[in-house]
């Protein structure tokens, strides 16, 4: 397999490839991920819904990133790998955007960041780009902006927001980035985004338009508590197979057949005569 790169990539779209891409979190997961060809990984801040419970993104610190995000980093071979920067590691100034990136990529040995806002977040991504990172930006629904939004909401409806969410993905590829994740985005709008920019578009429910497309691993194996989003595709139903083995393992334990004289290292044991020597010295001493 060919190692994915900023420069690769842009090929790709040049050539008008499509590029797949997908969330990950562990190593294990990575490992599998990246034999499957997958081109760019996503160490995303939905972490904190998927891997810690929570109902938002908001509470994920950087550190948890950096901890999360290394382990993906060395299972990775090939793939491109993109850390997310969670909710207050880089709105205050761009001065501590640097600094929250120049950490996810020192210490997680990962490609690149990405961060959520348009215009707003122009000059963060100038000084992070500045400093010789790439940047993949984020329009749309953003999910840090969740509470703004007033939930989890389609964005880019109607003229006044379609040309809002375009005029966002031309001031991110001015202000450096390479890539942008469009999310939520009404396909045409998405489509038309793609042919206007330069840099890479992933969509997520943005329809077939976009150069790329990503989605949360967890939803597409069927993983996912209580249903996924309506642009979900599940591509195996892994979490039913998993609960079905859990169950599985756990009636073997419970009735006794688990583990098998073949799951048993029985050759290491001591000769019986020693083992009976033993039972009745400790039976003595009680």
């Amino acid at each position: 397999m060919t190692k994915n790169t900023t420069a690769t990539l842009v090929e790709m779209k040049l050539r008008g490839e499509k590029i797949s891409q997908l969330t990950c979190y562990d190593y294990t997961t990575a490992r599998l991920v990246d034999a499957a060809g997958i081109n760019t990984v996503l160490v995303g801040d939905s972490l904190g819904m998927t891997m810690q419970g929570y109902d938002t993104t908001l509470p994920v610190t950087l550190d948890e990133m950096i901890i999360y995000g290394r382990s993906v980093v060395r299972g990775c071979k090939n793939a491109f790998v993109i850390m997310d920067m969670p909710f207050m590691s880089y709105q205050a100034s761009a001065e501590q955007a640097l600094l929250s990136a120049g950490r996810l990529i020192k210490e997680t040995g990962a490609n690149a960041v990405k961060l959520e806002g348009g215009a707003a977040v122009c000059e963060q991504i100038k000084a992070i780009t500045n400093a010789g990172i790439p940047v993949c930006a984020h329009i749309g629904m953003t999910p840090q902006s969740v509470n703004a939004f007033g939930g989890f909401k389609v964005q880019g409806k109607g003229e006044e927001n379609a040309r809002r969410v375009l005029d966002d993905a031309l001031a991110v590829q001015e202000a450096g980035a390479f890539m942008v994740v469009l999310e939520c985005v009404p396909p045409k709008l998405a489509a038309l985004i793609t042919k206007k920019v330069k840099m890479i578009t992933i969509g997520i429910g943005a329809g077939a338009g976009c150069d790329g497309q990503v989605l949360v691993y967890q939803d597409m194996l069927g993983m996912t508590d209580g249903g996924a989003p309506k642009f979900v595709k599940c591509f195996s139903e892994i979490g039913k197979a998993m609960t079905e083995a859990f169950s599985a393992y756990d009636k073997a334990v419970k009735s006794g057949s688990f583990p098998a004289e073949e799951n048993t290292y029985a050759k290491s044991d001591c000769p019986e005569e020693f083992l009976a020597s033993l039972d009745k010295e400790y039976s003595d001493e009680e």
